[in-house]
């Protein structure tokens, strides 16, 4: 068996400006990744040379696909869910999609947003947050989608958080950090995966200044576990994990 790792997002880019440090370092050490994007982004503000939401969406697809090959990512899945709309999604039939996709890859870790929605508060980041959390437990319940695969448990489910805000986005309310990545050895490589975004080349012109500063460490908090334990700080997203 190997290392594994599955990452849930909303939109493209966000596995690079927000998970970006995390994934590349894991495909450095050789864990199998799988990142699933629930939409295809056709609500963003940049849009590029898109005239219209779908040619949008398409240009934003393969954008995806190109950044996630940047970061060493081995699976990649954009499924059609609606861009500024999945707080209004069925969160039971969300959360059964994801199910089927932890019991089929059998991830060791899972890595999400936090309940906050990240820095820029975007509602569509709580509920990834949450349908991947309920997913993160069903997973391996009895009592839970019985019809979709083999009863799966990951050991770790991880949210993303922060030490910094950012200066024209009403702040979020980050949980406390547990894990500190130094992502120094892959931070040029966060930055090609994000400039694999054309369309939000605005975007990164505007966030460059808060990556220069704070950009080279990544944080996340341990949200589950099997074991009950305390918190404590840890600067490995495998330590514990047993393959």
């Amino acid at each position: 068996m190997s290392l594994r790792l599955l990452c849930v997002v909303a939109h493209p880019d966000d596995e690079c400006f927000a998970f970006g440090g995390a994934l590349a370092l894991a495909a450095d050490r050789g864990v199998e990744i799988s990142v699933i994007c629930l939409t295809d982004g056709q609500a963003a503000t940049y849009r590029g040379s898109a005239t219209s939401g779908k040619e949008l969406g398409e240009m934003r697809r393969a954008e995806f696909v190109a950044s996630c090959k940047i970061l060493g990512v081995a699976h990649y899945e954009l499924l059609d869910y609606q861009d500024a709309q999945l707080e209004f999604a069925n969160l039971s039939e969300l959360a059964g999609k994801l199910v089927t996709r932890i019991r089929s890859f059998r991830p060791q870790v899972v890595l999400t947003f936090g309940s906050d929605g990240a820095l820029n508060t975007h509602p569509d980041h709580t509920v990834v947050s949450a349908a991947t959390t309920a997913a993160f437990h069903w997973a391996g319940s009895p009592k839970r989608y019985l019809e979709l695969g083999e009863l799966y448990q990951p050991q770790r489910l991880y949210h993303l958080t922060t030490s910094y805000f950012l200066p024209y986005r009403q702040p979020p309310l980050p949980a406390p950090w547990t894990l500190t990545l130094d992502i120094n050895s892959v931070f040029d490589r966060k930055l090609e995966a994000f400039r694999a975004h054309t369309s939000q080349a605005p975007l990164m012109e505007r966030t460059k200044p808060v990556f220069d500063e704070h950009g080279h460490e990544e944080r996340y908090t341990l949200i589950a576990s099997p074991v009950p334990q305390p918190a404590r700080q840890s600067t490995d997203m495998f330590e514990g994990v047993a393959e």
